[in-house]
């Protein structure tokens, strides 16, 4: 199983929400187990500039390109891109 995580920062406050309701539409995609997209609560006072977290797992790599190639996930990316400063993102495989 691989786990797909992806941090965003808005460049203004006032779109985090629209950042997150934006990235919710990924959910629609049919090839994750899991799907969540959520705010950052910010309780490490080291690590405050993430607002949005979203969190998948998928099946194996297939699962993941077919989400990636998905016509809705360029869609959701045009969309969001000019509301983020920073996306870091990471692909784990679970147990490993």
């Amino acid at each position: 199983m691989i786990r797909h995580i992806v941090f965003f920062s808005a460049r203004r406050k006032e779109d985090v929400e629209t950042v997150r309701t934006g990235l919710q539409a990924l959910g629609d995609i049919p090839h994750s187990s899991v799907f969540e997209v959520t705010i950052n609560t910010k309780v490490d006072p080291l690590s405050d500039e993430i607002d949005v977290v979203v969190y998948a797992e998928f099946a194996d790599d297939a699962a993941l390109a077919a989400y990636k190639a998905h016509p809705l996930y360029a869609q959701t990316t045009r969309k969001v891109k000019p509301l983020r400063e920073l996306r870091y993102s990471a692909d784990v495989v679970a147990g490993a």
